[in-house]
């Protein structure tokens, strides 16, 4: 009877084994969704054929931004379409509009992700592909001597409101401000950085980590035009400690509102190049660890194998032994192994270690 067990369990894992044939839906981040396209043509076939080369151009330019820092992007290739194209998965149409002349539609273009990978390694530009979790963004406004956050009016967090922001690896939320907000935590609560009350909040957002964004307005001696500085601190348990200050002025004939809404933009994307540092990849740094991921039954298994097709560093799984108490496996990934502890922390997996081996669970107990 353990024979047939046995027999049975390594059965069960050479099906798992072979079913699973990698991290489809890490692939997500090398999509990019609602591309607007409105180009006019002697034709509608020749507006489409336009509007659809002119997507996939500005489809790849956003995805090798996305994926490097703002620093390395003067390094990255305008390349022509047909060579795009060989990066190119597929892609779709959505909210299709035409006339005999012009042509109107927002496209999603699906690129290889083995294909652009290799690209930054042949050019020697580091990359980041791990999608943070959803970060609550909690605007915090300096005004004659009095800290703002749910306040009505609120000039910086409506800039945030109004700021454009492209889909990266750090989405943002933001919260309500309704009376349960209010209660949560307060601007100088936030702006002291109470870890308590901000995961809290963060919590009733349904995320983990939360920036602050701590504005103030004023103005530099014999300049009559004022400026913006920043303090930006993520708090939350994938946080890197410490806090970045900016300073943004105003540009000739700017407002106050423009300014804002600008310095809104800046600090969103110096919240994403903070992110891909910690999580900048090389292709070189290839590893395989040694990984113990402890069940008490098979859907413990299916649980957390699901999750880890999640993460995109992970580049191979080979289960090497399993009973009814654990699964062993040789986890292969690229980067640094902080950097794939960071990176399963986004799927909800933890690892630690523990003695020669790690140890792979939940972070949160599975539901059912």
């Amino acid at each position: 009877m353990t024979g047939q067990k046995a027999l049975r369990l390594a059965a069960i894992a050479g099906a798992i084994l072979c079913a699973w044939a990698g991290p489809a839906s890490a692939n997500a981040v090398f999509d990019v969704a609602n591309v607007a396209v409105d180009v006019t043509a002697d034709t509608a076939a020749a507006a489409r054929e336009r509007a659809i080369a002119e997507g996939e151009r500005a489809a790849f330019r956003r995805l090798l931004e996305r994926l490097t820092l703002r620093s390395d992007h003067s390094r990255l290739p305008e390349l022509p379409r047909a060579e795009i194209g060989t990066f190119l998965q597929d892609f779709s149409v959505a909210d299709e509009k035409t006339s005999p002349v012009r042509y109107l539609a927002k496209l999603t273009f699906r690129f290889k992700a083995e294909e652009v990978r290799r690209l930054f390694d042949q050019l020697g530009v580091p990359f980041a592909e791990t999608m943070s979790k959803p970060v609550l963004a909690l605007p915090v406004y300096q005004s004659a001597g009095a800290l703002l956050l749910w306040d009505d009016p609120n000039p910086w967090r409506a800039a945030w409101a109004r700021a454009t922001t492209r889909e990266g690896l750090v989405p943002l939320v933001f919260a309500a401000g309704d009376l349960q907000d209010v209660a949560a935590i307060g601007a100088e609560q936030a702006a002291a950085g109470d870890e308590a009350r901000l995961a809290a909040i963060a919590q009733r957002y349904a995320t983990t980590d939360t920036v602050v964004a701590n504005a103030a307005v004023g103005y530099h001696p014999q300049q009559p035009a004022p400026h913006v500085r920043v303090a930006i601190t993520r708090h939350g348990p994938t946080a890197s400690k410490g806090r970045t200050e900016i300073e943004v002025a105003a540009l000739s004939g700017e407002n106050l509102e423009r300014l804002l809404q600008r310095a809104a933009g800046e600090t969103a994307r110096l919240i994403e190049d903070a992110w891909k540092r910690e999580n900048l990849l090389s292709l070189t740094r290839g590893s395989v660890a040694a990984v113990s991921v402890p069940i008490a039954k098979l859907a413990d298994w299916l649980a957390v194998r699901k999750k880890l097709g999640e993460v995109s560093v992970v580049r191979r799984t080979e289960v090497i032994l399993m009973s009814k108490a654990e699964v062993r496996l040789a986890l292969h990934f690229i980067g640094e192994v902080d950097q794939l502890a960071l990176a399963l922390g986004q799927a909800d997996l933890q690892l630690l270690r523990e003695g020669d081996l790690w140890v792979l669970t939940p972070s949160r107990p599975e539901s059912g």
